[in-house]
């Protein structure tokens, strides 16, 4: 079974540490406004204080897609450049 990629689990999370704090403010009737400042605060500082592994797996990750190597070739990529050459010719 094929584990679920860093970048969804920290996405996840972070929208949770966000959302279950707006609800239970608007539950208690808080203004939204004011609600939405309070859930924004406590889901920073809390990803900040508890997703920091998540977060430094994530990074890593984006770091090493951007500095491959060899760049990532689709299967239909020669088929791609043989079409825009052709292009090029007829003109």
């Amino acid at each position: 079974m094929k584990s679920v990629p860093v970048w969804i689990w920290y996405t996840a999370l972070r929208v949770l540490l966000f959302a279950v704090p707006l609800a239970v403010l608007l539950i208690a009737g808080v203004n939204v406004w004011v609600s939405a400042a309070i859930a924004a605060l406590f889901g920073l500082s809390a990803s900040l204080i508890f997703l920091r592994r998540a977060r430094n797996a994530m990074s890593s990750d984006l770091y090493a897609a951007r500095h491959r190597e060899t760049p990532v070739a689709n299967a239909d990529d020669e088929a791609e450049d043989a079409a825009l050459e052709r292009g090029v010719d007829e003109r």
